[in-house]
């Protein structure tokens, strides 16, 4: 079978979107499946693990000023747009904003190619009134009638299902929540200390370590988290990942920021912290809230973010969070940030349960068979592979 992936960028762009399907790009080939992933050429592609990469010419000018992710594929893009759908046999989109999925999912239904989309995220409480506005017509205007035009829609979490619950889906939507790889993903080994993890990563050696991981944009609570470092200077609050926004900047001696972190290293960073802190709005089920569960940390976010999936209920701690006043919600989380660094948990146990929820094989073996049942002539299951009906049922919403 031969399958297309349809992302904003590339998994290199490092956002949770695009790690998410360059995982299920790696699954797909090891299940069997032909896998060709298009995304815009802001950022490098990748490896031939995810199966060919074919680069989009895009303008990412809108990421570059005002920190939204939307790059605009120019008219080159489309000519390779309709010859790869052309190709393939079936279509797995990750969310429908991205102008470069409208095109792969025009060209589908004009090619008559079975489109399922993958709807990560729903409504985005900016704080500035304008992206809310902006937000909300984009939602209006192009995401609901992508997910009407869809063949079958999966959801990754139980808040954007709801948000979107009004829409007259072709067939009921699915709920498929995302994986974690638990080889990279684990609690720290008893042979390896944490100050020695802190001392390869020039962190503090003592005191309490906060973590967040991320692009540094309003969304995911940067405001929250500069007022959250003021009120606590005894913890360490450390920030992986990059964007407009620089905590830098805030010039505060219990900051710090590490950029360009992935793979082993970002494994090490969350293995060497003592807790996740994400006061992030309108993403659904976050994925660096699995990688830190399965490493064993105890995570504090927003209380819609912990209700994402019934999973999260015993192993993650959920605020109340209102972007526009983020004193409170700093007040908030200092309370229960003191509170979890006092008494983090069984940190093995939370390990254990994620790894169990979130295995990526049996994530993609369900997203695989959904495509592979809107086939005309749908193959052969893969021997010893769940069918769909055996995967997705646990994920209903």
């Amino acid at each position: 079978m031969r399958v297309l992936l349809g992302t904003h960028y590339f998994e290199s762009h490092r956002g949770g979107i695009e790690i998410v399907a360059g995982q299920l790009a790696r699954q797909f080939g090891a299940l069997g499946a032909s896998v060709t992933w298009l995304a815009c050429d802001a950022s490098p592609p990748p490896g031939p693990a995810c199966g060919r990469a074919v680069p989009l010419p895009a303008w990412n000018g809108i990421e570059r000023r005002f920190g939204l992710p939307l790059p605009l594929p120019g008219l080159r893009a489309m000519a390779r747009i309709w010859r790869e759908v052309r190709r393939a046999d079936g279509l797995q989109l990750h969310d429908s904003l991205y102008p470069s999925n409208v095109a792969i999912l025009i060209a589908a239904r004009l090619l008559r190619k079975p489109v399922v989309i993958v709807q990560h995220i729903g409504e985005v409480p900016y704080a500035n009134r304008w992206l809310r506005h902006l937000m909300a017509a984009g939602n209006a205007l192009v995401a609901r009638p992508m997910l009407r035009a869809a063949d079958r829609v999966v959801f990754i979490s139980r808040t954007s299902a709801a948000f979107f619950a009004t829409v007259r889906f072709r067939r009921a939507p699915l709920m498929i929540p995302n994986g974690v790889d638990a080889t990279l993903f684990h609690p720290r080994a008893a042979a390896t200390s944490v100050a020695a993890l802190r001392g390869r990563l020039g962190l503090p050696v003592e005191g309490p370590v906060a973590l967040f991981v991320g692009r540094f944009v309003d969304k995911k609570g940067l405001p929250i988290l500069e007022r959250l470092a003021r009120r606590m200077p005894h913890v360490t609050f450390v920030f992986a990942g990059w964007g407009p926004l620089d905590p830098a900047s805030w010039a505060l001696p219990n900051v710090r920021v590490l950029r360009g972190m992935a793979h082993a290293g970002l494994a090490d960073l969350y293995r060497a912290s003592d807790c996740l802190v994400l006061p992030s709005t309108g993403e659904g089920l976050p994925l660096v809230i699995q990688e830190a569960l399965a490493s064993g940390l105890p995570v504090l976010c927003g209380r819609e973010t912990a209700g994402a999936d019934e999973g999260l209920a015993d192993w993650v701690t959920g605020l109340p969070l209102d972007p526009a006043d983020p004193d409170a919600a700093a007040a908030a989380f200092a309370v229960a940030l003191a509170t979890q660094l006092a008494d983090p948990g069984d940190g093995a146990a939370r390990a254990a349960a994620c790894a169990a929820r979130y295995a990526w094989r049996t994530s993609a073996a369900a997203h695989l068979a959904l495509i592979a049942d809107l086939l005309p002539a749908s193959p052969p299951r893969i021997p010893g592979r769940p069918g769909l009906t055996d995967t997705t049922r646990r994920f209903a919403p």
